[in-house]
């Protein structure tokens, strides 16, 4: 006789039966397009009530005591209004999602992905799935924002067509994209030189003589990418996909990857396909060798010794990201659509294209109240006074560094919560801590560390994670009873994990004096 639901229930151990619960209220919050517009209103009313009040911080940007805006003036809502518009469409995910998607959709349309997924699943043991996704996941950072739009949804497919369940393979995926946002795979990210740029801002505040270096972080921000992929790894096989056993997929069964052998037609299709995608990036490349190649920043365009004028942030390439996504899976699933009869006429790539659009209209609903919520909570000044008045009570506990690295840890996970952009975060948590620490004799180098502990840690928590409805979406695709609290529930258990290792790897290589990047140090000496 089968076992009762009961009975299942009881042989689930006290963490799963708690996520249930954390996905269970997630689940009764409203829809999350509601649920933004909702936060707006909130922070129209709270800005409203604290707009009269004086405050003693000072803010970074102006020097002067910071101040909330009232939202609900005349002035405030006719500029909301006026920029609506503007503020949707300038949203930096919605372009970068509906772009990339173009090309991924022609590229799933065709069957490209799904016989490239097979031939590779066909020679990968399936232990070591879940390793590799988180592994590309963190390699992903180069790429700016692409593991949301390429990996995430790609983790899926993989564990899917595995036999694996497929919620499993997004946490995976946003686990190592997102979670291990402050990880790099031994190539350097984007973010490496923006935190930097910020922290020196910071640091000059005390001492204009302080350089600080883009790579200040690198070598601890490599050796965190082995914590990432096997707190990932553990977490995945032991915790979230046995929970997920009683979740059973329901979505669509022909938007569903199958795991089966390649036919003739196929076979040829994916060779052809893969040489084109092969050209493809050969003609890339050769085009960036020059010198004088267009991909390259403009002439004058600082740079450190060494560093290459191709991956600074001013760099055309570095900029062209998301559309060069578009044309490697545009060209490949043309080519293999063409070769394997999936593809007739242009009209079969216009419909893929089409059908990857119409299945992120969800997407774009809860985009457009998400942009609007975020604008409002900007202008409102609510997240940078959080921000400033926490940096401020973690001063004033005078703790001995050792817990103080802690609090900046904890502090930048909860402000992550309110303020989505790492830059953002930084610009007004470093401006108070970096200068409060140098006093204290703290470089800036361990100070951002620091930051970017708890600021990846909780990133695949907070729904005000600009990408976090689009992850929703993919987990709709597989089980469509999944909202907000699915999500969190997914990921709690590596924000928690990560929060807590992290930062105890931080302190071990602060307590053995392991160098925390190039040109870092942990210390600040004034010069002279």
């Amino acid at each position: 006789m089968p076992p009762t639901t009961p009975e299942i229930a009881a042989k689930r151990g006290w963490i799963a039966r708690s996520l249930d619960v954390v996905e269970r209220v997630g689940n009764k919050l409203p829809d999350p397009a509601v649920l933004f517009l909702l936060l707006m209103f909130a922070v129209w009313v709270v800005s409203w009530a604290m707009s009269g009040m004086a405050f003693e911080a000072l803010d970074p940007r102006t020097g002067n005591p910071i101040e909330i805006k009232n939202l609900l003036t005349g002035v405030a809502l006719t500029e909301f209004t006026s920029t609506m518009v503007n503020t949707f469409v300038t949203f930096a995910p919605l372009g970068v999602v509906l772009v990339a998607m173009l090309g991924l959709g022609v590229a799933e349309h065709t069957g490209f992905i799904s016989a490239a997924l097979r031939a590779a699943l066909a020679v990968t043991p399936r232990m070591l799935l879940t390793p590799a996704l988180i592994a590309v996941g963190i390699l992903s950072h180069v790429a700016v924002d692409a593991g949301y739009v390429l990996v995430i949804p790609l983790g899926a497919v993989i564990f899917y067509a595995a036999g694996r369940h497929p919620l499993a393979g997004i946490a995976a995926a946003f686990a190592g994209v997102s979670g291990g946002f402050s990880a790099t795979f031994f190539v350097p990210s984007s973010l490496d030189p923006l935190l930097s740029g910020l922290s020196q801002v910071a640091a000059n505040l005390t001492d204009p003589t302080v350089v600080v270096n883009p790579l200040n972080n690198y070598y601890f921000t490599t050796a965190s990418s082995f914590l990432i992929i096997a707190v990932g790894w553990f977490l995945t096989d032991k915790v979230i996909e046995p929970r997920l056993k009683a979740t059973p997929v329901d979505g669509d069964p022909a938007d569903m990857p199958k795991l089966e052998a390649l036919t003739a037609h196929e076979k040829r299709g994916l060779r052809l396909a893969l040489v084109a995608m092969a050209a493809v990036a050969g003609l890339f490349v050769l085009s960036m060798l020059p010198g004088g190649s267009p991909w390259r920043a403009p002439e004058g365009t600082p740079l450190l010794d060494g560093q290459s004028n191709l991956l600074v942030s001013a760099a055309p390439l570095m900029r062209s990201i998301v559309p060069l996504i578009f044309i490697f899976f545009l060209v490949p699933g043309v080519v293999y659509g063409v070769v394997s009869g999936s593809v007739k006429t242009h009209r079969d790539v216009i419909q893929g294209m089409a059908k990857a659009m119409s299945g992120m209209g969800y997407y774009i609903v809860m985009a457009f109240f998400c942009a609007q919520f975020i604008y409002a909570f900007a202008q409102s000044n609510l997240g940078a006074l959080l921000a400033i008045e926490g940096a401020a009570g973690l001063r004033a506990l005078g703790l001995p560094l050792g817990f103080t690295l802690v609090g900046i840890v904890f502090l930048s996970g909860f402000v992550n919560l309110l303020v989505g952009s790492a830059s953002a975060k930084w610009a007004l948590i470093g401006a108070v801590m970096v200068p409060m620490l140098m006093e204290l004799g703290v470089s800036p180098d361990l100070t951002q560390a620091a930051y970017r502990v708890g600021d990846s840690s909780t990133n695949i928590i907070t729904p005000l994670l600009p990408y976090f409805p689009l992850i929703v979406v993919f987990c709709r695709k597989y089980v469509k009873a999944s909202g907000i609290g699915t999500l969190v529930a997914l990921m709690l258990p590596y924000s928690a994990t990560l929060l807590v290792l992290w930062t105890a790897f931080l302190l071990g290589f602060w307590a053995l004096g392991i160098p925390l990047g190039v040109g870092a140090s942990y210390e600040y000496v004034p010069a002279g």
